[in-house]
């Protein structure tokens, strides 16, 4: 099959010589002579055993044979063309892209993401913030973290790590009003993420029936209530993982120890057909830094 196929020089030679009807012309296009043109003309016209071009005095005009060949030189032309940039395309294309809760991606996977740079540093990481996932993956998004129980269907789902609660203060607030024992807690402000039920379930975990939950402010995103607490507005319930910058800072510290857990965890989750090598290394990355992270 292959030894049909005339010379791909010949073929972009005349192409461009029947668009322009000049080899001069032609011969600017390809930066090289006159002449070079004229020679790759003659091998395609003895390569097929036709005439492609009337040559004239001044004039360039192409046979009727000549009209029908370029027509589908042309096309075929373009089509290598597209398949070529298509292919540079994919070839270029080491993006991953992650959606991360705004709170992980801030407090955890960002101060940790070198790490996987280092080991990847062909492959663009872009970072997606969500206030909340919903169980659902979009075709733009390569994979994810989900703050949540588990029960997403027909995702592959893997747990990475189940926390306590940990009730945190800034150190010069507890200065002010030092915790000693649980019932300390009552004569602080409570501040509050998504919902109050945290605090109702710290509540009952410590026995503490009459620890006023209703007061307090309501924050949408854990960051921010974590600010308000390192700015001693109160006491904050979060998970460790979310916490921890902030304790290792010196920002926030443990009130009371507790063992109440998190009802939520953090997942990592992709399509179940998404066999991408950038997915299974981000995968594999992230379960062993949090695994480590942990012992």
């Amino acid at each position: 099959m292959y030894k049909r196929l005339p010379p791909l020089n010949s073929l972009k030679a005349f192409e461009s010589a029947a668009r322009h009807l000049s080899f001069t012309k032609a011969a600017e296009e390809l930066f090289v002579t006159q002449a070079a043109v004229s020679h790759q003309i003659k091998l395609l016209e003895d390569f097929l055993g036709i005439e492609l071009f009337k040559r004239k005095n001044r004039a360039l005009e192409l046979t009727d044979l000549g009209k029908a060949y370029f027509v589908d030189v042309t096309k075929i032309l373009h089509r290598l063309v597209e398949a070529t940039d298509k292919l540079l395309a994919l070839k270029n294309d080491k993006h991953l892209t992650i959606s991360v809760p705004q709170t992980f991606g801030i407090q955890w996977l960002v101060p940790h993401l070198s790490g996987f740079n280092k080991l990847y540093p062909e492959i663009e990481v872009r970072l997606k913030g969500v206030d909340q996932d919903e169980g659902l993956l979009s075709k733009e998004i390569d994979i994810a973290i989900y703050y949540g129980q588990g029960n997403w269907d027909n995702l592959q789902v893997e747990k990475l790590v189940e926390e306590n609660l940990l009730i945190l203060a800034s150190p010069k607030l507890l200065e002010q009003n030092p915790i000693h024992i649980k019932e300390d807690l009552k004569s602080h402000t409570l501040i509050h993420t998504h919902t109050r039920d945290n605090w109702q379930n710290m509540a009952n975990f410590l026995q503490l029936d009459d620890l006023n939950i209703q007061q307090g402010s309501l924050f949408s995103h854990t960051f921010m209530a974590l600010q308000a607490a390192i700015h001693g507005q109160g006491l904050v319930l979060a998970n460790r993982i979310l916490a921890q910058q902030e304790i290792d800072n010196g920002h926030l510290q443990v009130v009371l120890p507790t063992q109440l857990r998190d009802p939520k965890s953090f997942y990592v989750v992709n399509h179940f057909d998404n066999n991408d090598e950038r997915v299974q290394a981000f995968r594999v990355w992230i379960i062993e830094t949090m695994k480590q992270k942990n012992e």
